[in-house]
């Protein structure tokens, strides 16, 4: 993930800042608890296709 994107993109639900997980390739938005995905290298910034996070994902946060 490009540092300078990851600076400017910002979660479409709650305009808080996103947090990259490499592991998962998903950003994380702690204020919406979602993750949207990362698919061939771009961020799919659709709350239709992110995924609620879990407590334990939250807690890592």
């Amino acid at each position: 993930m490009d540092a300078r994107l990851l600076e400017i993109l910002v979660c479409p639900v709650s305009k808080a800042s996103l947090v990259y997980r490499p592991e998962s390739e998903e950003l994380w938005c702690k204020v919406s608890q979602l993750a949207y995905p990362i698919r061939d290298d771009i961020p799919v910034m659709l709350e239709e296709e992110a995924r609620r996070l879990t407590a334990e994902e939250l807690g890592q946060l």
